[in-house]
C-alpha cells in the first residue's frame, strides 16, 4: 500500500488562526523547503497560490490543513478549487509535541508530518459543503430551538404551579397549542397586586414564545425531511428513522469515502464494541470515543426499534433469554445500526466529483 509520501513532490502543512496562517512547504521526506505567513483573507489564499508556484519542486501537491471546518475552511475550499489534495489534519497531541515545544512553526511542520503519514488510498479528507453543511446548519438551530423550548416550559410551569388550582392543574398537565394560545391571551385581574401583573405578563410572554419555538421547530423539521429525501431518500425509509436522525447520520458520514469501510463509520459512531473482560468474565462495552452527536441518533434509532420494530423487538427477547442483559443487546443493536446506516448511505448518496489526487509517475 503506498503511502502518500511516494506519490507527491511536496507537501503543504498549514496551522490555521482566526487573523493569519502558518505555512510550511516540505519535501516527501519531511525536509522543510520554504515557509512563509499569510493573511486568512481572500488576497492571502491567491497570494499562497502564488507562493507555492514558485517554490513548489513539482505540480504534485497535498495540503494538510487544521480546521478545514473552522478557520481554515476558506484556504481549504481555495486549495480544492485549485485542484490541490487537501487532508484534514487534527491538532497535535501531547504526544506528537513531546520534546519538540509549541509554536506556529512547529504546528505547521507537525501538520506536514501528519499527512506523510498517511496511506494514499485512506486520506482523511475535509467533510463536505452543499446540502450536508444545509443540514448541519439546521441541526445547529434545531438544537439551540429545542433548548430555548425547554427552558420556556419550565419556567413557565414553575409560574403557573404558584397560581391558584385551575393554573396548577394547567402546569401538571400537557401544554398544548389551545392552552398556549389561551395562556398568551390572558390578562390580568382587576386589582391584581404589582407581584400578579409582572408574573401574568410573564405567563403571556412565555406562552407566546413557547407558540414561536414549536412553529419554528417544525418549519426547522420540514426543511430536513426535504434536504434528507434528495440527499438519501432509502435512509428515512428504515424502521426507527425520521428526519432528524436522518439529518444527523449524513452530517457525520458526510460523503462516501470519508469513512473507508464500515468498521471505519461505527468507531467513528462510537459503535464500535472494545474488549472488557475480566476473570471468568467475557463480555465487550461499546467505545465511548467518537461523533457524540452521530451516536445519539443511533442510540435514539435503537430505542425507537425496540420499542415499535416487531423485527428488533423479537430480537431482543431472543437474546434477553440467553442471557444477555438490556445493555448489552442495545449494543448489538447500535453496532448493526451503524452497519446498516454505512451501506445504506455508500449505495445511495451520490459519490463526488474525483478531486486531482496525486499520483505516482
Amino acid at each position: 500500500m503506498p503511502m502518500l509520501a511516494d506519490l507527491v513532490d511536496a507537501v503543504i502543512g498549514v496551522d490555521t488562526h482566526r487573523d493569519t496562517h502558518q505555512v510550511e512547504l516540505a519535501a516527501p521526506n519531511g525536509a522543510p523547503i520554504a515557509t512563509c505567513s499569510i493573511p486568512n483573507t481572500s488576497a492571502g489564499h491567491a497570494q499562497l497560490l502564488t507562493w507555492i508556484g514558485e517554490h513548489a519542486p513539482g505540480s504534485r501537491i497535498a495540503a494538510s490543513i487544521e480546521g478545514t471546518r473552522s478557520y481554515g475552511r476558506g484556504l481549504a475550499r481555495t486549495l480544492t478549487t485549485a485542484g490541490l489534495t487537501v487532508i484534514e489534519c487534527e491538532q497535535p497531541n501531547r504526544k506528537a509535541r513531546r520534546g519538540k515545544g509549541k509554536s506556529d512553526q512547529i504546528d505547521a511542520h507537525l501538520a506536514v508530518l501528519a499527512a506523510l503519514q498517511q496511506p494514499a488510498d485512506r486520506l482523511p479528507t475535509p467533510r463536505a459543503d452543499g446540502d450536508r453543511e444545509a443540514l448541519r446548519i439546521l441541526l445547529c438551530a434545531r438544537n439551540e430551538l429545542a433548548t430555548a423550548a425547554t427552558a420556556n416550559t419550565n419556567r413557565l410551569r414553575a409560574l403557573l404551579r404558584d397560581g391558584d388550582d385551575h393554573d396548577r392543574a394547567l402546569a401538571r398537565g400537557r401544554l398544548s397549542e389551545t392552552t398556549l394560545h389561551e395562556l398568551a391571551r390572558r390578562n390580568s385581574p382587576r386589582n391584581a397586586t404589582r407581584e400578579h401583573v409582572v408574573r401574568y405578563a410573564e405567563i403571556r410572554r412565555l406562552a407566546h414564545a413557547l407558540n414561536t419555538h414549536r412553529r419554528e421547530l417544525k418549519n426547522n423539521a420540514a426543511q430536513l425531511d426535504d434536504i434528507v429525501n434528495d440527499v438519501a431518500p432509502a435512509l428515512i425509509s428504515q424502521p426507527g428513522i425520521g428526519a432528524v436522525t436522518a439529518a444527523q447520520v449524513i452530517v457525520s458520514f458526510s460523503h462516501v469515502g470519508r469513512c473507508h469501510n464500515e468498521a471505519a463509520f461505527a468507531k467513528l459512531a462510537g459503535t464500535s464494541p472494545l474488549e472488557a473482560s475480566s476473570g471468568r468474565t467475557t463480555r465487550h462495552r461499546l467505545n465511548r470515543n467518537g461523533d457524540r452527536a452521530l451516536n445519539s441518533a443511533i442510540h435514539t434509532i435503537a430505542l425507537t426499534r425496540m420499542r415499535c420494530c416487531p423485527t428488533t423487538r423479537a430480537y431482543t427477547a431472543r437474546r434477553i433469554a440467553e442471557g444477555k442483559t438490556t445493555r448489552e443487546v442495545r449494543r448489538c443493536l447500535k453496532r448493526y445500526i451503524a452497519r446498516q446506516l454505512y451501506r445504506c448511505l455508500t449505495n445511495t448518496m451520490a459519490t463526488p466529483e474525483p478531486t486531482d489526487r496525486p499520483k505516482a509517475a
